[in-house]
């Protein structure tokens, strides 16, 4: 029999069931009796209410761990003032160790209180009765019953989230490492584009100079005139393959070849959204306003702010993030929020380099941008570009 998968409610109602027909099989057999009779020489089918109880108790562990703790405590003491049976008394130290493991940490700590409690109590009535120190004994049962399955459960629940801490840590670290490394190379692939442009400057220059002379100079001769169309001409083909190799270099390696280099547009910010959401960050994305042709310089300036301000809260942020576009009659919006823990998303790591890039888009365009720490620990991006900026 293949089980159901692990979390899942349907394996917590197999555990509850197996836990139930072990508990029958317990009461049937009649090796069930842990104390002694209670108010009744015989419970008879008494035992079965509490031991039913308890098993639903374990079938909610996942999805009501106090609901599951209250069953599961309410049919143990009566299963106790039934004379005590073994079976219940077992599933009741299940359903303990999932409430420990399952539930807010204010349970188990609440559990242990009150379980160290019974345990000193059933210890001194033990000494009371007894009239000796040996009395002390009667609280080894409550200590096993009680005490030793939250400590197992604690103990497994700190390990846990140990490991879900770890395995955030290290999440975030190749993130901030993947991020790092696309930095590096969208570095190293500027300076590449500087250099060739520096390249295609010269040639340019020298095409000027050899076409300016040529039109300047009278009665040049014609093997001068064709020595300056030769030269116009070689350092017109140098000058057109190095701007393509510059072209290569700045659509960088996820280009296709034969694809023709796009300008991105505030229009595809649905595009950014999908990707910071593949990379691990939660998106919420509001358009308002009619969506419409902006003029080029302030369709790729809105889409950059937007492009660095996600990737500030994928690199900084705690992994949510809420995208606002607002086309107005005479500015477009753009409002980025996204929650960050302490210290501030500029404190420990970066130079602030992407909010300086942000703020020079939008003051070229005669825009404002508002950057820093809102309310409830959050970090706010705000800009506002006019739309008929030149």
């Amino acid at each position: 029999m293949r089980l159901p998968p692990r979390g899942s409610f349907a394996r917590d109602l197999t555990l509850a069931a197996v836990a139930l027909a072990g508990g029958m099989l317990i009461i049937v057999s009649g090796a069930y009796l842990t104390i002694g009779p209670g108010w009744r020489d015989d419970p008879g089918w008494l035992l079965y209410v509490p031991l039913v109880a308890v098993s639903v108790a374990v079938a909610l562990r996942r999805r009501a761990p106090l609901v599951s703790l209250a069953i599961g405590t309410v049919a143990a003491v009566g299963d106790l003032s039934l004379g005590g049976s073994l079976g219940t008394l077992l599933i009741f130290t299940q359903v303990l160790y999932d409430a420990c493991v399952f539930g807010p940490a204010r349970l188990w700590r609440r559990a242990l209180e009150v379980s160290i409690a019974v345990v000193v109590a059933t210890a001194v009535l033990g000494v009371v009765t007894e009239g000796t120190v040996r009395g002390l004994a009667l609280g080894i049962p409550a200590v096993l019953l009680l005490v030793l399955p939250i400590l197992t459960g604690l103990s497994v629940r700190q390990y846990r989230d140990q490991a879900a801490l770890e395995r955030t840590r290290a999440d975030q670290t190749a993130r901030v490492a993947e991020l790092d490394r696309r930095q590096a190379v969208a570095a190293e692939r500027t300076r590449m584009a500087r250099e060739l442009h520096d390249m295609v400057a010269n040639h340019l220059s020298v095409v000027a100079i050899h076409a300016t002379a040529a039109l300047s100079v009278p009665n040049l001769s014609q093997a001068q005139v064709a020595e300056s169309l030769r030269v116009i001409r070689e350092n017109s083909v140098q000058g057109l393959g190095e701007m393509r190799q510059m072209i290569d270099v700045l659509r960088g390696p996820e280009a296709e070849p034969g694809d023709d280099p796009v300008t991105p547009r505030l229009a595809e910010v649905d595009r950014l959204v999908s990707g910071a959401r593949a990379a691990g960050l939660a998106v919420e994305l509001t358009t308002t306003g009619s969506p419409r042709t902006l003029p080029v310089g302030v369709d790729l300036a809105g889409y950059r702010i937007v492009q660095e301000s996600l990737t500030n809260a994928l690199k900084h942020g705690t992994g949510t993030a809420s995208v606002t576009v607002d086309y107005g009659t005479d500015e477009v919006r753009l409002t980025v929020h996204n929650p960050v823990a302490s210290p501030g998303p500029l404190d420990h790591l970066g130079a602030g380099a992407g909010l300086i890039g942000m703020r020079e888009r939008a003051a070229l365009l005669r825009g404002k941008l508002d950057a820093g720490p809102a309310t409830g620990a959050r970090w706010r991006v705000h800009a506002a570009l006019p739309v008929d900026a030149a």
